[in-house]
């Protein structure tokens, strides 16, 4: 089964750009992910892990 996908795969032209495109999709997400998680307001943080606990509070 394997040797069918890999002629199917051999056959189309630019085919090995597309795992190093996802690649740098996949790398570009958590890269930006990461600095999006470290560059958050500790105050924001404090807020939004206090929510859960109000029960007035209306948002």
């Amino acid at each position: 089964m394997f040797e069918q996908v890999k002629h199917n795969l051999e056959t189309i032209d630019g085919v090995e750009t597309f795992p190093i495109i996802s690649l740098l999709i996949f790398f570009s997400f958590f890269v930006g992910l990461g600095i999006w998680v470290f560059s958050y307001k500790k105050e924001r943080i404090d807020e939004l892990s206090q929510m859960p606990l109000e029960d007035n509070k209306i948002v």
